[in-house]
């Protein structure tokens, strides 16, 4: 492999590289690939795991004409971080750490794309590459360390909602006391399902409606707020519910809730990028 690509004919060759580097990885992950769609089909938090590959996927067919007109530039230093995706996958298999060898698949295609294309190249790709880590399943360690304090935080949220309300509540770590029954936050209701989708809408919205980098920064950091807030309304709804019809507190009903709750989340996220525009564009106009 050359340090340098830039002749037609060396180019289609970099080009042929990228295609065999990426049959080789999808045969070689085929069974981590396959079991982390599993993971995407049965854990509703990793539902939006099937559309992470498939955005990152467009982004880069979407910068096709910029990438051919980047000079191909191949590196052995690629070929090590493949050899190090390699390494980690099996040891990570070898000691039953899911975490460390569906994570290690990104090191591989960073690699990949390092030592066939160039440093240029994985420069261009690399936010399409770290889409790829949300399609990642966080793990149990750090997913339970998250969700109860979630949970909590919910509850505390709803509790103080309901009793602005004047509806009587008494709140017991995450079991709201109602005069209708106990409603219990779930781990399921913690929220941590919400925050990661909207984290993840939030870059591929910024990266399409947004050029500033500042401004996607922000809105990337408003997301957990808003996730939050929006999770503590779900749950303020269905107490509310629940008073009036305590089957409206769960089966159907409960779920519908959350998706509506979740697609007035992307609005607030959409209408707080239009005041930070306006307020940028008066900054702007002051100065």
């Amino acid at each position: 492999m050359s340090p340098a690509l830039e002749t037609p004919a060396k180019a289609s060759f970099a080009y042929k590289e990228l295609v065999v580097f990426g049959v080789l990885i999808l045969l070689c992950y085929a069974p981590m690939i396959a079991s982390m769609a599993g993971v995407w089909v049965n854990d509703s938090d990793m539902g939006h795991g099937f559309f992470v590959p498939v955005i990152a996927g467009y982004i880069v067919w979407q910068r096709r004409e910029e990438l051919r007109e980047t000079p191909l530039r191949a590196s052995w230093w690629g070929l090590l971080l493949v050899l190090w995706g390699a390494a980690q996958c099996l040891l990570a298999t070898l000691g039953v750490e899911l975490f460390l060898s569906r994570s290690a698949l990104l090191f591989t295609l960073a690699g990949a794309v390092w030592a066939a294309a160039g440093t240029a190249w994985l420069k261009k790709l690399t936010f399409p590459l770290f889409l790829l880590c949300f399609m990642i399943p966080i793990p149990a360690v750090i997913f339970n360390s998250i969700t109860f304090p979630l949970q909590l935080l919910a509850s505390r949220l709803a509790d103080g909602a309901l009793t602005l309300l004047n509806v009587p509540v008494l709140r017991q770590g995450n079991i709201l006391e109602l005069p209708s029954g106990k409603l219990e936050v779930a781990e399921a209701c913690s929220g941590i399902r919400s925050l990661l989708s909207l984290a993840f809408l939030s870059l591929v919205y910024g990266h399409f409606f947004e050029e500033r980098r500042w401004l996607r920064a922000v809105l990337f950091l408003m997301t957990t707020p808003i996730a939050i807030l929006s999770n503590g309304s779900r749950i303020t709804l269905t107490g509310i519910l629940a008073q009036v019809n305590p089957s409206l507190a769960e089966g159907f009903f409960h779920e519908s809730t959350g998706w509506v709750i979740f697609l007035l989340a992307l609005l607030l996220l959409v209408i707080f990028h239009r005041l930070l525009i306006r307020a940028a564009g008066l900054l702007e106009a002051k100065v």
